[in-house]
């Protein structure tokens, strides 16, 4: 898999909606999947995919890999995901910078990871290990989060870059939980943009959260003005990218996802305009 750029604009794939994407032609320019879904031999959501995949490109986005975990890669897993992306050759496959078990147990969360050198060489070393087996450049998600290690030697945004830069995976870039862990560990989510090789961002993720004095990314919420307003200022240093509404709770009716999709479009076309002199 090259990489190469892919401008659209797409929303999740849930149960909920199905139907109207089997038996319409839903207004968007892909769909995304979570991968461990829909990594079994057949079944009922592995015919829906299928389909679906017929009709327009998908993305595969995991939440198990556990690409920071110091017992390495599940053998058995990578072997699952590498099938289901030979069997429905999407546009990508992604996963999240985070650790979600031990060799005995799944968290079935996404764990947060020390900003350590050390940290740093065990997770290039799961991405290298995790592209080899699948043959293809992966993207990484950066993680919203609620504590910090008093170990930490860099930024979230200096990690990520590093990352990058000695795997060559792809970034994809959630505004969310940018604007999410900003507000959690009072760091300028402008100066994490400024920090980040945006060249290697292929997708973005927009979504919802739950607002308190600890803010929660719960995907349960439309995507709130200050998010929106951080997506175009993504947007003015982005290229071509993937954007997609994300929601995984509370699911409404296609029509009210299809409206933030267009909201988004919207804002990434005004992003894109040249400023008047």
């Amino acid at each position: 898999m090259t990489g190469d750029p892919f401008s659209g604009f797409g929303l999740g794939l849930r149960r909920a909606h199905y139907a109207d994407f089997l038996e319409s032609d839903v207004a968007v320019d892909f769909v995304e999947i979570i991968s461990e879904n829909y990594m079994v031999e057949g079944g009922n959501p592995l015919r829906v995919l299928e389909q679906v995949r017929a009709k327009m490109p998908v993305i595969m986005h995991g939440v198990s890999m556990s690409i920071g975990s110091a017992d390495g890669l599940d053998r058995d897993y990578l072997a699952k995901l590498k099938a289901l992306a030979d069997r429905i050759e999407p546009l990508w496959v992604s996963d999240h910078l985070c650790w979600t078990r031990t060799s005995a147990h799944n968290s079935h969360d996404l764990l947060p990871m020390p900003y350590t050198h050390d940290a740093l060489d065990l997770v290039c070393d799961n991405i290298d290990h995790a592209q080899n087996v699948l043959g293809r450049t992966m993207l990484f998600e950066n993680p919203s989060s609620y504590m910090t290690f008093p170990e930490d030697e860099m930024s979230e945004w200096e990690f990520i870059a590093a990352m990058a830069m000695r795997t060559r995976c792809y970034l994809l870039l959630d505004v969310n939980n940018i604007y999410v862990s900003a507000h959690n560990h009072g760091f300028s989510a402008t100066d994490y943009l400024d920090g980040l090789p945006l060249d290697r961002v292929r997708q973005v993720h927009l979504a919802g959260h739950t607002e308190g004095t600890i803010k929660i990314d719960t995907h349960d919420q439309p995507v709130c003005d200050g998010v929106w307003d951080l997506y175009a200022k993504a947007m003015q240093r982005l290229g071509p990218v993937a954007t997609m509404i994300e929601r995984d709770d509370r699911i409404p009716p296609l029509p009210e996802l299809l409206v933030e999709l267009d909201r988004a479009a919207q804002i990434a076309e005004a992003a894109r305009q040249p400023v008047a002199a």
